[in-house]
């Protein structure tokens, strides 16, 4: 699902971006320099992508996290790296407050003149799947990226590279990779906004029956054309997209609810229980019933 591409505006006098939001993701401050911003309209409430690699923390907030073909559920705390022109959307259910630093590095940038630096090349590609920071070395990064917020020139470029160098020496047991495949979307994509609108429509009526004539009607696009283009940008097709989603609002069920394994399959937008037993064991590798038993205390 090709995502509308973002344009970041790098501040005049800084090599990279750092962004910070209280309540909502669409309300968002660039930070200029310590008790200094300016008001952006932010683009995480939206499917979409960048150049630039970007390091994302929730402070606060829960909801659902898509980068690339991953969709996951995140509550607070979590730390996500993006490499560059991954697509991504964090769809949170009530407010939220956190971090984003974004910056672009290409081969010509004078980064790459520090031999020292070298060694980030492999780490950055790693990324182009995106990467869950956990562990010790979330919580350090943490404690780095609100520094980051309180410095300013050389002093936050020093922040930044500590971030990088950490992340990249990370144990492995701190990073997980996110999407199964990479992406480098084309900026000039014909089918940018029909693909995006679709994604929304599933995101807002996973619950009900959705039919690929639905998805040609909010795209204006022909069935083959939608097929070929929904699965060739997001790895997946409609009805996997999907299928994950009603998935996720399952668990979510399963962990915050009472309600029987039945009635939660069925307000996910499932029809057939045996169905839903079958994907969840393939897709979670356990039963709702032991899913659920994960949470109780």
């Amino acid at each position: 699902m090709l995502p509308a591409r973002e344009k970041i505006l790098i501040p005049a006098g800084h090599s990279f971006r750092v962004l910070r939001w209280e309540r909502s993701l669409r309300d968002v401050e660039c930070l200029l320099s310590p008790g200094k911003g300016t008001r952006i309209v932010g683009e995480g409430a939206n499917w979409h992508f960048h150049q630039e690699m970007e390091l994302t923390l929730f402070s606060s907030g829960e909801g659902t996290r898509f980068v690339g073909d991953h969709i996951g559920s995140f509550a607070e705390g979590d730390l996500v790296l993006l490499g560059e022109k991954l697509p991504h959307y964090w769809h949170t259910r009530g407010a939220s407050t956190g971090i984003s630093i974004q910056w672009h590095f290409p081969e010509s940038h004078p980064l790459w003149a520090f031999p020292e630096n070298l060694e980030l090349h492999p780490f950055f590609k790693r990324a182009d799947h995106g990467l869950r920071v956990t562990g010790r070395t979330a919580a350090t990064a943490t404690t780095l990226m609100h520094e980051l917020t309180r410095s300013r020139d050389s002093s936050q470029l020093a922040c930044l590279l500590r971030i990088i160098s950490l992340l990249a020496h990370a144990p492995s047991a701190d990073l997980r990779s996110l999407s199964a495949r990479s992406f480098s979307l084309s900026a000039q994509s014909h089918y940018e906004k029909a693909i995006a609108k679709s994604v929304q429509y599933l995101i807002a009526h996973y619950r009900d029956e959705v039919r690929l004539e639905d998805l040609m009607r909010v795209s204006g696009l022909s069935r083959p054309t939608f097929a070929r283009q929904f699965k060739q940008h997001s790895g997946r097709s409609f009805s996997e997209f999907l299928n994950n989603l009603r998935i996720q609002a399952a668990c979510r069920e399963l962990k915050q609810s009472n309600r029987s394994v039945l009635d939660i399959a069925l307000a996910s937008g499932f029809n057939q229980l045996s169905f839903f037993n079958r994907l969840f064991r393939r897709l979670k590798k356990c039963t709702p019933t032991e899913y659920r038993g994960q949470f109780v205390k």
